[in-house]
């Protein structure tokens, strides 16, 4: 299958550069530098045990040309702009006819538990991705990556559930590219698992590795109350430690340990947008649908849009005024 990556970033780069290096045409989208990048020069990735550069084709947009009908779309923009991307895709034509959302199976590679409901509107052929994948982009044309032996693990299935061959034969393609990818019929009972988990990504991005393990506790116990509160089944810390085991472990890349997760990133760039509205956003939605006080992930989304609007430092918020908003 031929391989189109809505967002050549950390994830994105990553899985684009893997699948090329095994034989893929791969397209990549990007957009501003990072797209002139790697237009002049290619896309490198940086792992442990090599360095590839990837000379693939690159756009910010369909260019007009219907898209060979073996193509996936595989979205790996942040959730806040899931929606432009996908505007900008579902009526890109399709060779025999028909447009890529009628036509063609579409991945959400992503962080968050909202964007496949939203593809869906969209497009007819939704496939969930849990993403397991530590990679960092802060430098226009290159990406690092510091999973070892395999650069990450992506659980795949058809939403809302079960799984079909298009999932088995993505998973075949991920795991001859280096990859680990079991196929989920329940795929969305691991993304809900890792959006307990990326609770943290916010607090990550505004004070740092030095997170106390309170308030790290607490915004997980808020997050479970509520997916308890709605029936939501999610997978478990040790259910999720099993399936990682030692296939993706995180190593230095240049004698250098990742920086920080997703949302640390997007501060460090300053892009000026982040995703905590999806993930500590999606706790306090649930709270207040189903009659669940959810104060700490109110106020890390408070204080990580605040963040992003003032262009704070990643890791600098002031501890105080954090304190504030946790009351």
């Amino acid at each position: 299958m031929r391989y189109v990556i809505i967002g050549a970033g950390a994830v994105g780069g990553t899985i684009g550069v893997r699948l090329a290096e095994a034989g893929h045409e791969v397209t990549l989208v990007a957009r501003g530098a990072h797209l002139a990048a790697i237009r002049e020069r290619g896309l490198t990735l940086r792992q442990p045990e090599q360095e590839l550069t990837a000379r693939l084709p690159a756009v910010d947009a369909p260019d007009g040309r219907p898209l060979p009908a073996d193509t996936v779309l595989v979205l790996t923009v942040k959730s806040q702009d899931t929606a432009t991307a996908l505007a900008t895709w579902v009526d890109a034509p399709v060779v025999g006819g028909g447009t890529a959302g009628e036509r063609l199976p579409l991945l959400t590679a992503q962080n968050g538990v909202v964007n496949e409901s939203t593809a869906l509107r969209l497009f007819a052929q939704v496939h969930g991705v849990c993403v397991w994948l530590p990679a960092t982009h802060l430098e226009p044309g290159v990406v690092v990556a510091n999973g070892h032996p395999h650069p990450g693990m992506l659980h795949l299935g058809r939403y809302p559930s079960g799984s079909d061959d298009t999932d088995r034969a993505v998973a075949a393609e991920l795991t001859a590219a280096g990859f680990v990818a079991p196929v989920r019929p329940d795929v969305m009972r691991w993304k809900y698992g890792k959006l307990l988990g990326n609770l943290g990504n916010g607090l990550q991005a505004l004070l740092g590795r030095d997170i106390p393990e309170e308030l790290a506790g607490r915004v997980r116990a808020e997050g479970e109350a509520v997916l308890a509160a709605a029936g939501i089944a999610h997978t478990s810390q040790d259910e999720e430690t099993a399936q990682r085991g030692d296939l993706v472990q995180h190593r230095p890349v240049g004698g250098e340990q990742r920086a920080g997760g997703s949302t640390w990133q997007s501060l460090a760039r300053g892009v000026g947008s982040v995703e905590t509205d999806h993930l500590n956003g999606e706790v306090v939605l649930l709270g207040r649908l189903h009659g669940v006080p959810t104060p700490a992930n109110a106020a890390v989304q408070q204080a990580v849009r605040r963040a992003a609007r003032e262009r704070i430092p990643a890791g600098e918020f002031p501890r105080v005024e954090l304190a504030k908003l946790l009351g």
